[in-house]
C-alpha cells in the first residue's frame, strides 16, 4: 500500500470512529489508539501535501491563526418561531390545526427546543462546504473552519446508507456547549479572575465566534440537528427526513417523537419538563410541528408565523438556598454592583453560588438579611436572579442588608446621581477596575478595534506597571511584550494594532473615551453635532442637551470628564500620537440633512451598497435607521427579498417602499447641508437606548402569552417557492 492510499485508508478510518464517539458514544477503540492513528495521519498528510483535503479529521484540531469572518447571505432566510409559556395555546393552536385540515388526521413531531447557537451547515457530494451562523437572518457569518472542529458534526458524510444523500442540502440545528463543559471552562476562568460566563448559550455562541478555531477545538462543542432543506429531501415528513439524516452520521436527538392526539403532546411536554434536567446540554423547550410537509404547505402562514408548528417553552427552574454574604464589584463606568453569594445550589444543570441583586433599591425591597433563605430563578437559562425570601423562615440571628457607602476597591465615598438606581465610584482616574474597564473598553471592536488585545493582556500590562490608562497603550514597545525573545512577530503585530488607531474616524474616538453614560448612538450624535473634539470638550451643558438624546445627567457627565485634569493630559497625548480629534473634510462634506426627521426601516438584499453602508448613509444625512415599522416610519429602504409580512405592514399603514435607485437620487437632491440633529426625533433608534451600568429598568410584571420573535426579524423568502424548501423560513431558538 502506498503512502497516498494509507492516507485516504486512515482518513476513511478516523471519519468512522469520530461518529462512533461523538454520535453514537459506542467507541470501539481506546483513546490512545485513535491518537496514534490521528498522528500517523497528520505526518503522512505533511509528506504529501498535494493530498491536502479540507475535510480531512485533521482540520479537527483547527488553527491558532486569526481569520476574518465573512458574511454570506443564506439561500433560504433563517427566521424564528413563535413562543408560548401557556398550555391552553397549545391546545388553542391543535385545535386550529385540525379545523383548518378539515378532519384529516395528521401526525406532530414533538421534538426538544435545544438553547444554543443556530446553524446552518451546506453539504455537496456528501462533503460539509459551509457553516454559517444564523447573523441578521438574512446573512450569517462563514465560521466554516470553526465548524469542522466539532466533532459530532461529519466532514464526510456516511456512504453505507439504503437512501443515498442529496449532491445538494442544507441542515440546520443549534451549536451547544455541554453542561458539564460549561461548568468546567468557568471553573477554570474563575481561578484567573476572568469574567464568568452567564450560560451554556453565550459560552457556546462566544466560542464559535472566536477567531482561533484551535481554541474552538478546546472548547468541545456539541451540536444536535433538526430540520433539513433542499430540492430533492428523502422523504415527504420531517420526522422521516430525519431519521434518514442520522443514517448519514448526523447527531439527531434520540427524544423526537411522534404524536397522533392532543394527550400525546402534553405527555411528551410534561415527561420533557421533569427530564431534561438530566440531558447533558441545555433545553428551553419543546418545538411542534405538524409531521406532513404536504400539510405544511396546506397550512401557509400568518403574517408573523407558520401556522403548523408552535414552540412551547418552559417555565423558569426554581430553587430555595442560603444567602451567606453580599460582595460588591466595580464595573468599567464606576457603577457597583452587590452580589449574593449563596449555599451552592444545582439549578437548570448547572452549581449556582451567586446571584446579581442590581442596586440598594433590588436589596430594599427584599428585605434582604444575611442567613435568609432565597428562591433562585434562572429563566430561560440565563443569569441566576433573587425572586423571593422565605421570610418565615427567616434565622433569629439574621442582619439586615446594608449597602456600602465607600467604594469596595479604592474607598472613595459613593454617589448616586439622580435619576439613577446605581451608586457609583466617581475616582474614575484612580480606581483599578475603572481604569482597566476603559482601557478594554478602548481596545473593542466597536471603539478602537484593536484585535491583537485583550482583557488578559490588560490585566497582564496594568499589573507589570506598563499601562495606567488608554493613552499609554501608545507607549508599548516590542521588546516590553516579547517576553522570551520568541513572540516577537505577535508583539509586532500589537504594537502595529495599537499605531493603525490613527485611521479610526473620529466619532467611533469619542465613544471609546469611555465617558460615563455615552453609548455608540450618543458618541456618534455627539461627533456629529459639534465636529471637533476641542468643540465637544468646549460645550456648555445647555449646548450639549441641544443634542438630540442627551439629557442632563449624560451632559453633566460629558462636561465633568473634559474638565478632569488627568483626562485632559490624556487627549493631549492621543492627540499627539495621531488619533482622529475631528470629523474629516470627507465626513462634513458629506453631511447634510436630506434625511433630516426621516424614520428609515431597510429590508432585503442590496446590490449596490451593503445594509452596513445604508445604515451609515442614513445617519450621515440625518435620518435614523428603526428595526421595525410602525406608524412613525417615514419610509422602506428595499432591496431584492423583502419579506411579505414588513410587506403587508407596510401596506397596511401606507409606509411608501423605496428602491435603492430612489434613495440614492434622493439624497442627491440639493439640501442644506447644515447639522440638524437637533430636530430629529430619537424614539425610534434600532439600537437599544444607552442607559448607565447597572440601571434598574423595571420588567413587566407578568410574561405575555405568546411572544413572537418574527415580527422584528428579517424577511422571508418571497419568491413563492413551495414543497420542502419552504420549510426552511423557520429555525427554532
Amino acid at each position: 500500500m502506498t503512502e497516498q492510499d494509507r492516507i485516504l485508508q486512515l482518513r476513511k478510518e478516523l471519519h468512522e470512529h469520530n461518529h462512533r464517539y461523538y454520535v453514537l458514544n459506542q467507541p470501539v477503540i481506546s483513546d490512545q489508539d485513535f491518537d496514534f492513528l490521528m498522528h500517523e495521519l497528520q505526518e503522512l498528510e505533511a509528506r504529501h501535501p498535494e493530498m491536502d483535503d479540507p475535510n480531512s479529521p485533521t482540520q479537527r484540531v483547527g488553527s491558532d491563526l486569526n481569520q476574518e469572518f465573512h458574511q454570506v447571505t443564506h439561500r433560504y432566510p433563517m427566521l424564528s418561531l413563535a413562543n408560548t409559556y401557556n398550555e391552553q395555546e397549545v391546545s388553542e393552536w391543535y385545535a386550529s390545526v385540525k379545523k383548518l385540515l378539515a378532519g384529516e388526521p395528521f401526525e406532530v413531531c414533538c421534538e426538544l427546543k435545544y438553547d444554543g447557537l443556530s446553524i446552518s451547515l451546506t453539504y455537496e457530494k456528501g462533503r460539509l462546504i459551509q457553516g454559517v451562523t444564523r447573523g441578521d437572518g438574512v446573512h450569517g457569518d462563514d465560521v466554516t473552519a470553526n465548524v469542522k472542529t466539532i466533532r459530532s458534526i461529519p466532514l464526510v458524510l456516511q456512504q453505507q446508507t439504503e437512501i443515498p444523500y442529496p449532491d445538494n442540502f442544507e441542515i440546520r440545528g443549534e451549536i451547544l456547549m455541554p453542561w458539564e463543559v460549561f461548568q468546567r471552562l468557568n471553573e477554570e476562568r474563575e481561578e484567573i479572575g476572568e469574567q464568568l460566563f452567564a450560560n451554556p448559550r453565550n459560552a457556546a455562541s462566544g466560542t464559535l465566534k472566536s477567531q482561533k478555531s484551535e481554541l474552538v477545538a478546546s472548547r468541545q462543542l456539541d451540536a444536535y440537528l433538526y430540520y433539513m432543506l433542499g430540492e430533492q429531501l428523502p422523504a415527504e415528513g420531517h420526522f422521516e427526513n430525519l431519521e434518514v439524516a442520522r443514517s448519514w452520521g448526523f447527531k439527531i436527538s434520540e427524544g423526537m417523537r411522534k404524536a397522533t392526539t392532543l394527550d400525546d403532546v402534553f405527555d411528551y411536554i410534561h415527561f420533557w419538563d421533569k427530564e431534561r434536567k438530566n440531558l447533558p446540554v441545555a433545553t428551553d423547550g419543546i418545538v411542534l410541528k405538524v409531521n406532513s410537509l404536504r400539510q405544511q404547505r396546506a397550512l401557509g402562514f400568518t403574517a408573523k408565523s407558520p401556522r403548523w408548528a408552535i414552540a412551547y417553552k418552559f417555565k423558569a427552574e426554581r430553587a430555595r438556598t442560603r444567602l451567606n454574604e453580599v460582595t460588591y464589584q466595580v464595573g468599567r463606568t464606576g457603577a457597583v454592583t452587590p452580589v449574593a453569594n449563596m449555599e451552592p445550589v444545582l439549578l437548570a444543570g448547572t452549581t449556582v453560588k451567586r446571584a446579581t441583586l442590581n442596586n440598594e433599591d433590588f436589596i430594599r425591597s427584599f428585605d434582604l438579611h444575611i442567613g435568609d433563605f432565597v428562591f433562585v430563578e434562572k429563566g430561560g437559562e440565563i443569569i441566576p436572579k433573587i425572586v423571593g425570601v422565605d421570610v418565615e423562615n427567616r434565622p433569629d440571628d439574621a442582619q439586615p442588608v446594608h449597602f456600602i457607602t465607600h467604594c469596595p476597591i479604592c474607598g472613595t465615598l459613593l454617589v448616586r446621581y439622580e435619576g439613577e438606581a446605581a451608586y457609583y465610584c466617581p475616582n474614575d482616574a484612580g480606581c483599578p477596575p475603572q481604569i482597566k474597564g476603559r482601557i478594554e473598553h478602548f481596545i473593542a471592536r466597536k471603539a478602537m478595534n484593536i484585535e491583537s488585545l485583550g482583557p488578559e493582556t490588560v490585566d497582564d500590562w496594568f499589573s507589570r506597571g506598563l499601562i495606567h490608562n488608554i493613552a499609554d497603550l501608545y507607549d508599548i514597545r516590542v521588546e516590553q511584550i516579547n517576553g522570551d525573545g520568541s513572540r516577537e512577530k505577535s508583539a509586532q503585530k500589537v504594537v502595529k494594532g495599537i499605531r493603525d488607531t490613527v485611521k479610526v474616524p473620529f466619532e467611533r474616538v469619542v465613544f471609546a473615551l469611555g465617558i460615563r453614560f455615552i453609548g455608540e448612538t450618543s458618541a456618534k450624535l455627539l461627533a456629529r453635532h459639534f465636529k471637533s473634539m476641542e468643540a465637544l470638550a468646549n460645550a456648555s451643558i445647555d449646548e450639549l442637551q441641544q443634542v438630540e438624546g442627551i439629557g442632563e445627567v449624560m451632559a453633566k457627565s460629558i462636561v465633568a470628564y473634559f474638565h478632569n485634569e488627568e483626562n485632559q493630559r490624556i487627549l493631549d497625548r492621543l492627540k499627539a500620537e495621531g488619533l482622529q480629534m475631528a470629523l474629516s473634510d470627507e465626513q462634513q462634506q458629506g453631511l447634510s440633512n436630506a434625511l433630516a426627521g426621516k424614520s428609515i426601516v431597510i429590508s432585503g438584499v442590496f446590490t449596490q451598497h451593503s445594509r452596513d453602508e445604508y445604515k451609515a448613509i442614513i445617519e450621515q444625512h440625518g435620518g435614523k435607521n428603526v428595526g421595525s415599522i410602525s406608524a412613525k416610519t417615514s419610509f422602506i429602504l428595499a432591496g431584492e427579498n423583502m419579506g411579505p409580512s414588513k410587506l403587508q405592514k407596510a401596506q397596511k399603514l401606507n409606509i411608501p417602499i423605496v428602491n435603492e435607485e430612489e434613495f440614492i437620487k434622493m439624497l442627491s437632491e440639493p439640501t442644506d447641508t447644515s447639522d440638524s440633529s437637533e430636530n430629529s426625533d430619537s424614539s425610534d433608534y434600532s439600537e437599544s437606548p444607552e442607559i448607565p451600568e447597572s440601571s434598574n429598568t423595571p420588567e413587566s410584571s407578568e410574561v405575555s402569552k405568546t411572544v413572537n420573535s418574527s415580527e422584528s426579524a428579517n424577511p422571508i423568502d418571497s419568491s413563492g417557492k413551495s414543497g420542502p424548501v419552504q420549510l426552511s423560513l423557520f429555525d427554532e431558538l
